[in-house]
């Protein structure tokens, strides 16, 4: 990054907030949708059914659905902000990438989020929450790239192992495996799953092995598709696709855990960076 130190490292925590920020909408997305306060806004976009030429709601139901639209605009500037901010610092072209994909998507995901209020349909809800999932992995790639030069050696695995270790969780949270697939099942679940995601991409881009980066692309690639899965209606062919996914990505993250780095020569996949990590 072409910052002085303190702006830099302020820059960087902010990417990392706005990627929480991000998982919490999509948490809270989820919520909503699982207690049944999507439509509660008397299916009204942007309007409530409350006071005040229904802006506000008029209770708890609705409640809900208004305050997912609240946060949901705060986290649009949160993210147009950020991308600003990049490309006027000058910052590496892939931060300035990851975000500029994540920004262009947000008209899109703004369209959709009202139609889903409006229309309430099957291939509308799914599109909603797979372009969200693509903003975050945006947003989480360009907080790792911006972390890139700053990670400690072995950062990259340990990331990996903490994917391998959430990936068991994700399984037996599954819907219907185990548990009831009501709304905190399905919050704890999607909590589980953009963790690991977020490991995922984090060990990607970190580590200094191919083999490694490889395994993990995939493995966020399948986790990424497996949350939008869980958006679905729920029959034993969606659970054994869950249960099957959820098992490679468990296998490919510990694949990577253990694969280990060659010795000697260059293992950087592209670009090298002074002071960089390394693995192991």
């Amino acid at each position: 990054m072409n910052l002085p130190a303190r702006s830099e490292l302020s820059f960087r925590h902010y990417l990392a907030g706005t990627t929480g920020l991000t998982a919490v909408l999509m948490l809270l997305g989820v919520y909503t949708a699982a207690a049944g306060a999507g439509l509660t806004c008397a299916q009204r976009w942007p309007l409530c059914d409350g006071a005040v030429f229904g802006l506000f709601p008029a209770d708890w139901m609705s409640f809900i659905e208004w305050f997912h639209r609240l946060v949901a605009m705060v986290a649009g500037f949160v993210v147009l902000g950020g991308t600003a901010y990049a490309w006027r610092a000058g910052l590496s072209r892939r931060v300035r990438g990851a975000l500029t994909v994540a920004t262009a998507l947000l008209p899109a995901q703004i369209a959709l989020g009202a139609l889903t209020v409006t229309e309430y349909e099957w291939l509308i809800l799914t599109a909603h929450f797979s372009t969200a999932t693509i903003i975050y992995g945006g947003i989480t790639l360009a907080t790792a790239w911006a972390f890139t030069d700053r990670v400690r050696p072995g950062a990259a695995r340990r990331a990996t192992l903490a994917a391998t270790a959430l990936l068991p969780a994700f399984l037996v949270l599954s819907p219907r495996l185990l548990f009831v697939y009501g709304g905190g099942a399905q919050v704890a679940l999607y909590a589980v799953g953009l963790t690991a995601l977020a490991a995922l991409c984090c060990a990607t881009v970190w580590t200094t092995v191919v083999r490694r980066a490889l395994a993990t692309g995939l493995a966020a690639v399948v986790l990424g598709a497996l949350l939008v899965l869980g958006r679905q209606a729920f029959g034993t062919g969606a659970q054994l696709v869950m249960a099957g996914g959820t098992l490679l990505a468990f296998y490919l993250s510990f694949v990577a855990a253990n694969t280990e780095a060659p010795s000697g020569g260059s293992r950087r996949r592209g670009v090298a960076h002074s002071g960089s990590h390394s693995d192991d």
